[in-house]
């Protein structure tokens, strides 16, 4: 009752269905995030951190903790679905949480797109009689048929693709350990620190890279009107979900980074054909070990990681409709499931055919990968200047170092990431952005600018927040 009587105070009814529990938030996090994300884009993030592949997903977390941190500040001041749209909005004023929610739109639309075009090549790879269109349909029908049926159907679904992906991860480290100890590979820390390599800025844009594993940590943040026990539970839940996460993308890159077979040629020439864990695994187990990795990963791409994806995405779809920034359409929640049934529906819809389309181009994942990356950076450094002003400048508060120093620091990490990250995609998301600002003037010129409901009585709570 307390949840549904605190979400009322913003002017919005309990249409979703709370039944997700701190367990449950932390397997969703963790799917999102898949616990073997590394292996697909393991030999990129190698070569663009000189060889520093476990330092670039260390400094990754870091630089993460401090952007959980601030988003547990802000869920626990707005406790509801919408994340960074919704904490820009009320934290600084609606116009830059519309453009806060555009800019991540460039990330949470495109996130099941990409998931779905990685998983279904692999999978055509793999079974080469099956074309990559069917496979984009198959992973595409199955995921929207879950979401619709209800979150707890999500929940279950999860937590069982999330096992399968813990115990494919084990059988690697096993493997792994095993073949180093035996002399097949090389212990070495160069993957923590190489003095020959080592430069800021090639590891930042290394980090660019490996940020794409991380993202899903910040999804938790949507399921907020879902969740028991409240904003309370969402903070515990990415924090918990980061850390672990973070442990296992470092010792299996790590391990992977002792066993790569030709470590200056993948320093040169690169990963084209992303097959560069997969030739680790093979010398750590053979063959039926790394045909294991990579069927595991393209499974767990396409099935557990984008179903999430498509959950995260619908949410952000619909908070921002229910404001009247989007089609009401969207804001549409089943009575008999209590999902954003058109959400969900269009999310399932958009990812087919971005999939369909980013499959004809060569670069199709790649572009992805950094339009994906970009808009979550920038909506992260807004999130961080949300907190100072909503907590620091208008809630007066006196936690300096909550409010202050800890998101004053994320945001510094972040913005050196951003700076040195893929030029195209620096240009494809200022794009974007300059696009939001042509649909924000719109807005404006036919009467509908953004209100947000609710921000008085949230004004009022601010000082309550800052005690707790």
């Amino acid at each position: 009752m307390y949840e549904q009587n605190e979400l009322a105070r913003y002017g919005y009814r309990q249409e979703l269905d709370r039944r997700l529990r701190l367990r449950d938030l932390i397997a969703y996090g963790l799917v999102y995030m898949v616990p073997i994300a590394p292996m697909a884009i393991f030999g990129s993030v190698y070569a663009g951190s000189g060889g520093m592949v476990a330092l670039a997903y260390a400094i990754g977390v870091v630089a993460l903790v401090f952007t959980a941190f601030s988003y547990a500040q802000m869920v626990r001041a707005f406790p509801m679905s919408g994340s960074v749209y919704n904490y820009a909005g009320r934290g600084i004023s609606p116009p830059i949480g519309f453009l806060a929610g555009w800019v991540i739109l460039l990330d949470y639309v495109l996130v099941p797109g990409l998931l779905y075009l990685v998983a279904s090549v692999a999978m055509h790879a793999t079974v080469p009689a099956v074309p990559v269109w069917l496979w984009l349909l198959g992973f595409v029908a199955v995921n929207t048929v879950v979401n619709s049926v209800g979150i707890r159907m999500t929940a279950v679904v999860t937590r069982v693709m999330l096992v399968g992906e813990l115990i494919v991860l084990a059988v690697f480290i096993a493997a792994a350990v095993w073949a180093i100890a035996s002399g097949k590979g090389r212990f070495s820390w160069e993957a923590l620190y190489n003095s020959e390599t080592f430069t800021w800025s090639v590891v930042a844009g290394a980090v660019s890279i490996a940020v794409l594993s991380f993202l899903g940590f910040d999804g938790i943040s949507m399921l907020a009107e879902e969740a028991k026990g409240g904003a309370r539970q969402i903070g515990r839940a990415m924090a918990a979900v980061l850390v672990l996460a973070g442990v296992l993308f470092i010792a299996q890159t790590w391990l992977a980074a002792m066993l790569v077979p030709n470590p200056s040629g993948l320093l040169a020439d690169g990963d084209p054909n992303g097959t560069a864990f997969y030739d680790a695994a093979q010398v750590a187990g053979g063959s039926w070990l790394a045909t294991l990795c990579a069927v595991a990963t393209a499974v767990a791409w396409g099935l557990p990681n984008s179903m999430v994806a498509q959950v995260a995405t619908s949410r952000l779809l619909y908070a921002m409709a229910r404001d009247r920034q989007l089609p009401a359409f969207l804001a549409k929640v089943s009575i008999r499931r209590n999902v954003p049934i058109n959400a969900t529906l269009l999310t399932g819809a958009v990812s087919l055919a971005l999939g369909l389309y980013m499959v004809t181009r060569a670069d199709g994942i790649t572009l992805l990968s950094s339009l994906i990356n970009f808009g979550a950076m920038v909506a992260f450094l807004v999130l961080h200047v949300s907190v100072v002003v909503h907590h620091l400048i208008r809630g007066r508060s006196g936690n300096w170092w909550a409010h202050l120093v800890m998101p004053a620091v994320g945001f510094a990490i972040l913005a050196y990431v951003v700076v040195n990250a893929n030029i195209a995609a620096q240009r494809l998301g200022l794009a974007w952005l300059a696009l939001g600002v042509l649909v924000l003037a719109g807005l404006y010129t036919t009467g509908r600018r953004p209100v947000l409901s609710g921000l008085a009585p949230a004004t009022s709570q601010q000082r309550d927040v800052e005690r707790v």
